[in-house]
């Protein structure tokens, strides 16, 4: 399998192993895209869409990642590669600088339909990926991974992830027609994809990248916020013409800079410009429970 100028992260690299699929697990997949097209398709950008028509995706079986990456690689230079469990830090900005977008190769079982804690295939594939063939969304993945080198030489590696979190994973977009979805997190979850723009819990607010490097996130469980960007053009021109320095130099309180306050995911701060506030009623009975599973 090729990988790019930086070879560190080659040993990490696996075959997808399509051939050993069996028809359960091509069966799995069919269950888990056409239930989740039936909510993506009112909710979900564009973009989305017409992505899974460009990339050939379809519910008949699990995509070979040499077929999708022949489309691909042709259209932003983005290629997928199999590796074998969660990846490091450093390799994982590693592939991302080489426009490479690092995938698990197992798919769940039929028990964990609804969630499991380790990203699957589906999760990799039917989240991440149809938006890769976005220039604009290439580039800000591109441009993401060159900026986690800047954030482990100043070990703010967990705001970085903050911003995957808010961004890459849960983000929305605003579009003529309203809010929609964008973030693979949501793309790829049958509950959340419902949740995040039907329920009144959630507040939504303006995309805000110092906000999003504050505020602090849990795993396993609905969002309390979600913030949404004017348009991948301008999330990948954020990424580009900011200062990553400053702000990594207040996270830490180095040099002149104080401290960075972090945030309450659940807490509206003074700032912020508030598309919808959120009743937080799906939060509150939850809240000081999520409030200890607060993981970076």
């Amino acid at each position: 399998m090729a990988v790019g100028p930086d070879t560190s992260y080659a040993h990490l690299l696996i075959d997808q192993g399509w051939e050993k699929y069996t028809a359960e697990e091509h069966e799995t997949w069919q269950l888990l895209y056409e239930r989740q097209m039936e909510v993506l398709a009112p909710q979900v950008c564009s973009e989305y869409l017409e992505a899974l028509d460009v990339l050939g995706f379809t519910s008949k079986k699990i995509p070979n990642f040499h077929e999708v990456n022949e489309r691909l690689k042709a259209i932003t230079g983005w290629q997928i590669v199999a590796t074998e469990g969660l990846v490091k830090s450093k390799a994982f900005f590693d592939m991302l600088t080489d426009r490479k977008f690092p995938s698990g190769n197992f798919i769940r079982r039929r028990e964990q339909l609804d969630y499991l804690e380790e990203p699957d295939i589906f999760h990799d594939l039917f989240g991440h990926i149809p938006l890769l063939s976005n220039e604009a969304y290439a580039n800000y993945m591109h441009e993401y991974g060159k900026g986690g080198t800047r954030a482990l030489e100043y070990k703010t590696t967990k705001n970085l992830a903050r911003l995957n979190w808010w961004t890459i994973e849960f983000g929305l977009i605003k579009k003529p027609e309203g809010l929609k979805i964008y973030g693979a997190g949501l793309c790829s979850s049958f509950g959340e994809a419902k949740y995040c723009l039907r329920d009144a819990s959630a507040h939504h607010v303006q995309f805000d990248l110092d906000r999003c490097m504050r505020t602090r996130v849990y795993i396993n469980d609905m969002q309390p916020v979600y913030f949404v960007i004017d348009s991948f053009e301008s999330l990948f021109e954020q990424a580009v013409h900011t200062d990553f320095s400053p702000l990594y130099s207040s996270f830490k309180g180095l040099g002149d800079h104080e401290q960075a306050e972090e945030y309450l995911p659940f807490d509206l701060q003074d700032g912020d410009e508030v598309i919808r506030k959120g009743t937080q009623n799906y939060i509150k009975p939850k809240r000081e429970e999520l409030t200890a599973s607060l993981s970076i």
